[in-house]
This record gives structure tokens, C-alpha cells and sequence, in this order.
């Protein structure tokens, strides 16, 4: 008996779960700061002449916590002053660890689709590259020359998205475009820490104690670069999530479904952040939640009913399903890559596909599988597949 460990499988748990544990920080850092800035009040006397602008009290883990915001910054500054740059930083690092285990080293069944001009695992890389460093590039651009107002720099953004989501969707295999789009958005608010705010917020630091005249566009231009990840964050997990989703994301409009569904999740968080100004207004989320349903209605694809396949040979399908389920959904799989079955799901014959019917007749419907087509199955065998699991009872 041999025995091996399997290596690759275990570099993208671990990295998966680093990379889960560190977006959970980041995230819960923009919400919570957000929440703060938000929610301060006005002084007290006695404080406001310190130089705070605002303040609140909270309670947590049974103590309460008395927090202010300076206008500017104490008379005398702290010995230790907290920073919060790491969160984002390995966030976007252990992000990219995957994006390169999983779709760069398995280019053929994860990153490549059906466009002539990244056919090859090199094209496929490489385009992955240009495509991160375009949207970057797009959105700086915006930020700074473009745009002064936030109310266009959001619509810039925007505009850049839908661009975006357009393009993954024409370079790459459904699976691997969803997640480039929330790829590109998470560079975006990478970069915003550190291009803008971490540097932003050093400058203020060493004008405060340099004595020097600070320039407000410093505060101004972190704090706007901290709002604007705030809203990107509900679209980023929502790319992130519908990896998972093969009928999102293998929708013959997903692309366009994707922009609208960020759209909608950015409005979401539009609520709690007017919310935290004191300013409730259900309706915000009422309307998100109505865009949300009138969505998924019209996400809705017809599924023609294939031919009967009481004239299929059972030895044919029993071959197919060896060919192209076998070698993934084996309790010992061939596939290189797998060392376990995908989802626990063991195909040894056609009758096991009917454990799994709806999973099953997803991914057959949206292409999804057999993963990148490696197995080279033919429209008819998808056909007569489909024919067996939609009649069969």
C-alpha cells in the first residue's frame, strides 16, 4: 500500500483559511470604523476644548469603552499609536496565493473558456495579469485626475465595473471570470490602503510631529478612500461567494447580473451607514431587498426538455458516467490535483448521478461540468445525461 499526502490540497485549505480569517478582520475593521465615524456626538465641553470633535461610549465584552475623535490630532501624541494596514495587506496577499494555486497552476480546468485569444495556460495567465493590473490602473486614473466629486467618483467606479465584469466574462471560463471581477474590485480597495491611506496617514503623522502645517487633503483623501472600500466590501463577498455558484455565474447574462447584484448590495450597505448618521431610513433596505427578489426572477433560465432516454444503452451511460465523472468523483480519484472526491459525491454508476439530481443537472445544464471540459464530453452525451436524469424517477 502507498501512502501520499496531498500537498496541493492542503496549501489551498490552509491558504483558504488564512485568506477567510484575514477578510473577516479587514471587513470587520471597515464596518466597525465606519460604524465609529458615524456614531460620535457631539463633545462635552471639557472634551471639545482637548480637541475632540466627537465621541461615544460603548459597551463590550463587560466593559465600557469610552471612545473621541480628535479634529486634528492631541497636543501631545501617544508613544503608541495603532495601525490597521495588515488586515487589508494579507487579505489581497493570501487572495492572490489562491487565485495563483488554483487558477494559475490548473489553468486548463479552472481559468481557461472559450475565447480564442487565451487558449493556452500562458495566454490565460497572462491575461489574468493585464486584466488586475487594467482595472487597477482604470480606477486610480478615475480617483485621481478624473474625478473630484464622490457622487461621480461612484459612478466611475461603476461605469469601470460593468466594463469589468464584461470582459472577465469574454476572457475567461464562467467560474474563473466571477471571481476575477471581485478579484479586481479587492485590488481597488487594496490599493486604496496602500497607495492612499496608510501614506496619507503617515504624512499626517510626520507633519503633526515635524510641527508643520497639515494639509487637510490628507484626512480628506484617506477618509474617502476608507468609505469607498466600505461600500465595495458586500460586492467583493458577493464575487467571492458565487465561485460556488454555478447558476449565477454560468448565466448566459452573468456578467450584467453580477454589476446589478453588487449594485444592490452596495445600496444594502448604503442603510447601515445612514443608519449609523442617525438617520433610518428602512426604506433604503426595504428597496434593496425588492431589487434583490426582481433579480433572481429575472436570473431564471428556461431548461428545454431533452428526449426521452429510454433508447439510451445503459452500457453507454455507464461509460459515461466513467469517463467523465469518474475520474474527479471516485473514492480514489484519477484526476491530477484531487485526493478526494469533490463534495463527497462518489459516482460509481449511472444510478448515483440520482443522489445528486439537481446538483447534477446544474452543472450538466450550465456547462459547469465536466470541470473545463477536460473529458472532452460531446453535446449529444450532455444530452442523453440530462435525458437520463430528467426522466428516470
Amino acid at each position: 500500500m502507498t501512502f501520499t499526502i496531498p500537498w496541493l490540497e492542503w496549501a489551498s485549505l490552509m491558504i483558504r483559511w488564512l485568506h477567510l480569517a484575514a477578510g473577516i478582520a479587514w471587513i470587520g475593521t471597515s464596518f466597525y470604523f465606519i460604524w465609529l465615524d458615524l456614531s460620535l456626538e457631539v463633545p462635552g465641553e471639557a472634551r471639545k476644548s482637548a480637541g475632540l470633535g466627537g465621541e461615544l461610549y460603548a459597551i463590550h465584552g463587560g466593559g465600557i469603552y469610552q471612545v473621541g475623535k480628535y479634529v486634528s490630532h492631541p497636543d501631545v501624541m501617544p508613544a503608541t499609536l495603532h495601525w490597521f494596514k495588515w488586515e487589508a495587506y494579507s487579505t489581497w496577499l493570501t487572495g492572490t496565493a489562491l487565485l495563483i494555486l488554483i487558477y494559475y497552476v490548473k489553468a486548463d480546468a479552472y481559468l481557461l473558456g472559450n475565447n480564442p485569444w487565451v487558449s493556452t495556460p500562458a495566454a490565460g495567465v497572462g491575461a489574468s495579469i493585464v486584466y488586475l493590473a487594467v482595472g487597477l490602473g482604470l480606477y486610480e486614473v478615475l480617483m485621481r485626475r478624473v474625478a473630484r466629486s464622490t457622487s461621480v467618483q461612484h459612478l466611475g467606479t461603476l461605469v469601470i465595473a460593468t466594463a469589468l465584469s464584461f470582459v472577465a466574462f469574454e476572457l475567461f471560463a464562467p467560474r474563473a471570470a466571477i471571481l476575477h471581477v471581485g478579484a479586481a474590485l479587492a485590488t481597488m480597495m487594496a490599493a486604496n490602503v496602500f497607495l492612499v491611506i496608510i501614506p496619507s496617514q503617515k504624512a499626517f503623522v510626520a507633519a503633526i510631529h515635524a510641527g508643520e502645517t497639515i494639509d487637510p487633503s490628507l484626512q480628506q483623501n484617506a477618509k474617502r478612500r476608507s468609505t469607498h472600500n466600505n461600500y465595495l466590501t458586500l460586492p467583493v463577498l458577493f464575487c467571492m461567494l458565487c465561485n460556488h455558484a454555478a447558476f449565477v455565474y454560468a448565466h448566459p447574462q452573468a456578467w450584467l447580473f453580477v454589476v446589478a447584484f453588487s449594485c444592490v448590495a452596495a445600496l444594502a450597505r448604503h442603510y447601515f451607514n445612514v443608519k449609523h448618521a442617525g438617520r433610518n431610513r428602512p426604506q433604503i433596505l426595504i428597496v434593496s431587498a425588492v431589487l434583490f427578489a426582481g433579480l433572481v426572477w429575472l436570473s431564471q433560465v428556461s431548461v428545454p426538455k431533452v428526449a426521452a432516454s429510454a433508447a439510451l444503452d445503459p452500457v453507454a451511460l455507464q461509460a459515461m458516467v466513467a469517463v467523465h465523472c469518474g475520474n474527479c468523483h471516485a473514492e480514489i480519484p484519477t484526476a491530477e490535483g484531487f485526493a478526494a472526491p469533490p463534495g463527497g459525491m462518489i459516482f460509481n454508476d449511472a444510478e448515483d448521478l440520482l443522489l445528486y439530481r439537481e446538483q447534477v443537472m446544474t452543472s450538466l445544464t450550465t456547462h459547469f461540468m465536466p470541470l473545463g471540459n477536460l473529458t472532452s464530453m460531446t453535446a449529444e452525451e450532455r444530452a442523453a445525461m440530462l435525458g437520463y436524469l430528467q426522466d428516470v424517477q
